[in-house]
């Protein structure tokens, strides 16, 4: 266990906003996060749990203590002809663990390539594109208690999975540290290539197979998504829109050109990304944060912007959608002021 005081988390927000935490924890091992939750004297003030920083949108200052686990690891626990259930610790990078299976034969992920962050923060955001999500191929999940260090084994009907949500990012925020998930992956996988332009992507490729389908996917994502290592940012800054049929069929008689994609229980998902452009926000600057001239639904720090900015140039987009739409968005990325997360 690490501590250091009046820690920079500029390099640790994808945003690359320039904050700092009172007190930074690091953890390497397991028994860290144990002897630190059974120590509360270690813990002045409020808590905030930091994966890969890929979702956080930081305000301020951090008064508090910011935990970071960077538990590395990958291990092989089961492997019969049909699956094959591999445990990655909390703090290994997302993408290299979808390298690892792919390159292995493993399916389940490969249509997840390419989304920054860690392992552990991928089943608190319940990552998912390109017609998958990371519930689909979870098993477990080890966490730590904060309260008193117990350490406890959960699986997926208990999480309260949802579009972009988990319990973990709501109702146990500050209640768990994740220190390794466990998936099930497949041996005999099944592609999933209906989303839109993955299959056109991978017929250019010229070959059918998990390596093709990554390869296709970093594609797209790279022709859409700005590199946070180039510019600032935390990828898609809202979440699509899920509203009944008859909200799609007031909107298709406003607009008829309106993208809708079926979701459950005969619901569907709107393109948050083509009403934020048809308001005329995209590739538009207002000081140090602007909107992706690629994707509309990504917002940048220029160079130099605060995190209020980012917030400020986020909240103008959400009251211009409300005004023409009708449609309320809700933020993907969580807004972090004093260690607490909304």
């Amino acid at each position: 266990m690490k501590i250091s005081k009046n820690h920079s988390l500029r390099s640790l927000n994808t945003f690359g906003v320039k904050v700092r935490a009172a007190a930074y924890v690091l953890f390497e091992e397991e028994a860290d996060i144990v002897r630190f939750c059974r120590q509360p004297a270690l813990r002045d003030g409020p808590l905030l749990v930091l994966g890969g920083g890929s979702n956080l949108l930081f305000l301020n200052d951090i008064e508090g203590v910011v935990a970071h686990p960077f538990l590395k690891g990958i291990q092989v626990l089961k492997k019969d002809c049909e699956s094959v259930l591999v445990r990655a610790m909390a703090g290994e990078n997302w993408d290299d663990f979808v390298a690892y299976a792919v390159d292995r034969g493993w399916g389940g992920v490969e249509n997840l390539s390419l989304i920054p962050g860690s392992v552990g923060a991928s089943v608190v955001q319940n990552i998912g594109a390109y017609g998958v999500e990371v519930e689909s191929v979870v098993h477990s999940i080890q966490v730590v208690s904060l309260s008193d260090g117990a350490r406890t084994t959960l699986f997926p009907d208990r999480c309260g999975f949802g579009y972009r949500s988990s319990h973990f990012k709501a109702d146990w925020a500050g209640r768990y540290i994740i220190s390794a998930v466990t998936f099930r992956l497949h041996r005999q996988p099944a592609f999933v290539l209906d989303y839109a332009g993955v299959q056109t992507a991978v017929d250019e490729i010229g070959e059918l197979n998990l390596k093709s389908i990554r390869q296709a996917i970093i594609g797209i994502r790279q022709k859409k998504l700005p590199n946070p290592t180039d510019i600032g940012n935390a990828g898609s800054f809202f979440k699509n829109p899920v509203v009944d049929a008859a909200a799609v069929e007031r909107l298709r008689r406003q607009f008829p050109d309106i993208p809708y994609y079926p979701h459950f229980n005969n619901r569907f998902k709107l393109a948050a990304g083509w009403m934020i452009e048809q308001c005329g926000f995209k590739g538009k600057c207002y000081g140090r944060a602007a909107v992706h001239d690629h994707q509309a639904l990504v917002l940048v720090n220029r160079g130099g912007a605060t995190g209020r900015e980012i917030l400020e140039l986020s909240e103008q987009v959400r009251q211009a959608i409300l005004e023409r739409f009708g449609i309320s968005l809700e933020r993907e990325v969580q807004v972090v002021t004093d260690g607490v997360e909304s």
